[in-house]
């Protein structure tokens, strides 16, 4: 009997082999199942601290090598010059690793009273566009505070954050009280120019991006309604933004409001701005006011590191959800459609085809984005132009992972400046093209809204 069975079962496989091979590759083969798998075939199966930071579980090659090198520089602490090891920090910057602002590869949050600030920038810029139609550089500051410095040279100023309490009401009666934050720079090295924009940033994660890299343009555009065409209310629009690589302008797609173009020119810029690192792609020292831009032909970062510290980036894994198939969770998924969340935070993707690059080939994503920009409304609004996005607009930011954030990085504060203390107050802050999304989450049942949220728990 157990012979027989064995041979079942060996049947069954070849079978399924045999109907398989028989299927166009392009076909469609997914169930309602697979959204289980949030990164397609590069998810894992972790729900714990290092939930974020896990290689693509079917690298090749060498390639978890590379990845295992660029690990390490992502975490490699730098110091001033001179020294043997990790030399160049500075001498203006923000931080010393990339790893203390992306904590365990996650989500940074704004300093709370008395703490020292390790996973928020600010952005800078004066009315007006740089040579190539981005921000402006603040005369003397350049596009970012530094509030760091060297032995023997001054930082740039340091920053503060007040709030003010204010309460919205849900259509049953329930009260959440949000956070709406002030920003005071302060102990500048010089006066401040007339006309200063600010925009304060947290660390976003960083797994997954491989997959929205690997996302083609034309998907992307897609789905773009710029002025509205379908009186959904939902204008989503790309930003075109500056390759600094390539010399041309291009589709951007990472950062807060898709100022970056790729992965090479987010990871170069933030060893330049935020850690005073000189590298291949930005091969000027940051501080403007200080050191007016000098050049080096001997980059603080090599070629070759910066790009294994991006190829690390490209291949950190997506955690799978958990729980979705409970009742609470797909009655919260219904609540999201319904209220037209999903008509931003697209569910799903696919990746182009990449004979070069096989782990992330055609591969059938849910990282409820659509990689656009959106008007947020004025409650959101930094009032700071960058390329084509407005002082309002927003990219969509991902949601893959985001029910992890407390284990993975031990906070629950959501939105480009943290000022969100949890899903729903996020939630309660759109405005703009969200708005009516918004006022659906609220005209809600407590009974819904815990649903909702147990939905986003889930991803």
């Amino acid at each position: 009997m157990r012979e027989k069975a064995v041979i079942s079962i060996a049947a069954i496989i070849a079978l399924a082999i045999v109907v398989y091979s028989c299927i166009e590759p392009d076909a469609p083969m997914e169930t309602p199942a697979d959204e289980w798998l949030a990164g397609g075939s590069q998810t894992i199966f972790d729900r714990g601290a290092s939930a974020f930071s896990t290689q693509f579980p079917n690298l090749g090659g060498i390639r978890p090598r590379v990845h295992a090198i660029g690990d390490g520089a992502f975490g490699a602490t730098f110091v001033s010059a001179p020294a043997p090891v990790n030399s160049g920090l500075g001498p203006i910057f923000n931080n010393v690793s990339c790893t203390s602002c992306h904590v365990g590869d996650g989500r940074g949050k704004p300093p709370l009273a008395g703490e020292q600030n390790t996973s928020m920038l600010i952005r800078l810029s004066v009315e007006g566009t740089s040579q190539h139609g981005g921000p402006k550089p603040a005369p003397g500051f350049g596009l970012q505070l530094q509030q760091r410095s060297i032995f023997g040279v001054a930082p740039e100023a340091s920053f503060r954050i007040e709030y003010s309490e204010y309460v919205v009401a849900m259509n049953d009666g329930t009260k959440y009280s949000l956070r709406r934050p002030n920003y005071f720079i302060e102990n500048s090295y010089i006066p401040l120019p007339a006309g200063l924009m600010t925009s304060p940033r947290v660390a976003p994660p960083v797994f997954g991006l491989g997959l929205l890299e690997a996302i083609s343009d034309e998907d992307i555009l897609a789905h773009a309604d710029e002025n509205d065409d379908n009186k959904d209310g939902i204008s989503g629009r790309p930003n075109k933004v500056w390759n600094e690589a390539k010399q041309a302008t291009v589709l951007g797609r990472f950062g807060w409001k898709a100022n970056n173009p790729d992965l090479l020119q987010q990871s170069a810029g933030a060893y330049n701005e935020d850690m005073g690192i000189t590298n291949f792609v930005f091969r000027k020292e940051s501080g403007y006011g200080q050191l007016q831009g000098i050049e080096s032909d001997q980059y603080d970062v090599t070629d070759s590191l910066l790009q294994c510290v991006v190829f690390y980036i490209k291949t950190l894994a997506v955690p799978a959800r958990r729980n979705a198939n409970e009742t609470t969770v797909v009655r919260g998924k219904t609540m999201f459609m319904d209220a037209g969340c999903a008509s931003c935070h697209t569910p799903r993707q696919k990746t182009k085809t990449d004979v070069a690059f096989p782990e992330i080939s055609s591969q059938t994503i849910y990282p409820y984005t659509d990689l656009l920009l959106h008007d947020m409304g004025e409650d959101l609004a930094d009032h700071r132009p960058d390329f084509e996005a407005s002082g309002s607009e927003w990219r969509t930011p991902p949601l893959w992972g985001i029910g992890l954030t407390r284990v993975v990085n031990g906070h629950n504060n959501f939105l480009h400046d943290g000022r969100a203390q949890s899903l729903m107050e996020a939630i309660l802050w759109h405005g703009g093209e969200a708005q009516s999304a918004r006022d659906k989450v609220r005209a809600m049942s407590k009974e819904d809204r815990d649903a909702l949220i147990k939905f986003l728990e889930s991803l």
